[in-house]
């Protein structure tokens, strides 16, 4: 068992003790760290069934389970404080969740592929694309902002309106990449279906496809749950540790539903396969742009949340200097520990302005 493996189920033990928090009453702090120590087993449980169940069911749709899945915990999180009202931390999130992925996940990659490797190659065909993909969600984000700030009066109705109709755009291009990497271009992405075969040479038997699914559905009510206890006690313990919500959302609760997914794109790239580490780092963030954020809309336009794409001004700098130089490191196909250093550098950066950053 590797050590990745041995420490998530060590904090599986954080579920009882989370649920005896939360039931004994020993505080909102308590409650809120113990139900984040819990997700990270959780999140990547989840991830480890919607890989088993797409060894069984092919790369077709072992690809769009991936896809789907990829981000489920940020998005139930997400699900669960927008329900609550917590509209700046949702918001908070999607920045976060772009920003740690495309500079902390794939800058960790980087320089740990790169310490072992000298260069590390990926297909730059693919990160133009993504490249291409994570600019749209840039201007998607953009122009609700800048319509607010530069209309006088606007009304908050013809902003949402104005993110609803971004958003079913954004889910369509969404649905328009996942034809392009799984039908159309396959071939670009040949190395998660190499992957795949590779599992079922080395196993001879194909999982159990009704366990996995029952991993899945019971780690998915599990994290929900959590989710409820993470953040009914979220405003109270950040106060306690001196954190704004700003910081929680952009810095902590990304890290909390990603960290599954950190720890494969670093390990895969310490592998030298840096192609699979990229289509995890960039893929998740373009999945957050493209997918969970427009779902968010849509989800608290059904629910009575006034949720749209007008973000903080800070925010949207952040997300915009992230993706700049992400994609600027990407564009040639090829990393180093360097360039890897200089994401992280980045990201502490970025990290350090919001901790900083006034509550208003």
């Amino acid at each position: 068992m590797s050590i990745k493996n041995i420490i998530f189920s060590v904090l599986l033990l954080f579920i009882p003790i989370s649920l005896a928090a939360h039931f004994l009453e020993w505080g909102d702090l308590i409650v809120f760290i113990t139900a984040a120590l819990a997700i990270l087993p959780l999140a990547a449980w989840m991830g480890t069934a919607t890989e088993e169940i797409a060894v069984v069911v092919g790369p077709g749709i072992g690809g769009f389970l991936n896809a789907t899945f990829g981000n489920a915990t940020e998005l139930i999180i997400a699900l669960v404080a927008l329900n609550a009202g917590l509209i700046d931390v949702v918001k908070a999130s999607i920045t976060g969740s772009i920003i740690s992925n495309l500079l902390l996940v794939m800058g960790l990659s980087m320089l740990l592929g790169g310490i072992r490797y000298k260069e590390q190659t990926f297909e730059s065909v693919v990160a133009r694309v993504n490249a291409s993909s994570m600019n749209l969600a840039v201007i998607a984000i953009l122009l609700p902002t800048a319509m607010n700030y530069t209309s006088i009066g606007i009304s908050e109705t013809t902003v949402q309106n104005l993110s609803l109709a971004v958003a079913v755009v954004l889910i369509l291009v969404y649905g328009l990449t996942l034809l392009f990497s799984m039908k159309t271009h396959a071939y670009l992405y040949e190395v998660g279906v190499a992957e795949i075969e590779a599992q079922e040479e080395v196993t001879h038997t194909k999982p159990n496809i009704w366990l996995w699914s029952g991993v899945l559905l019971v780690c998915t009510l599990l994290v929900a749950f959590e989710s409820e206890l993470l953040v009914g006690s979220l405003e109270v313990a950040t106060s306690k540790l001196g954190l704004s919500s700003l910081f929680t959302g952009v810095i902590l609760v990304p890290i909390i539903g990603n960290a599954a997914e950190h720890a494969t794109a670093v390990t895969v790239a310490m592998k030298n396969k840096m192609d699979l580490s990229m289509s995890v780092a960039v893929g998740s963030s373009m999945q957050i742009a493209l997918f969970v954020a427009p779902v968010l809309v849509i989800a608290g336009w059904v629910i009575g949340q006034p949720m749209d794409l007008d973000f903080n001004p800070f925010e949207l700098v952040a997300v915009a200097v992230s993706v700049l130089i992400a994609n600027s490191i990407s564009s040639d196909g090829k990393s180093n520990w360097l360039e890897g250093t200089l994401l992280l550098a980045a990201y502490t950066v970025l990290g350090f302005a919001f901790y900083f950053h006034p509550v208003t």
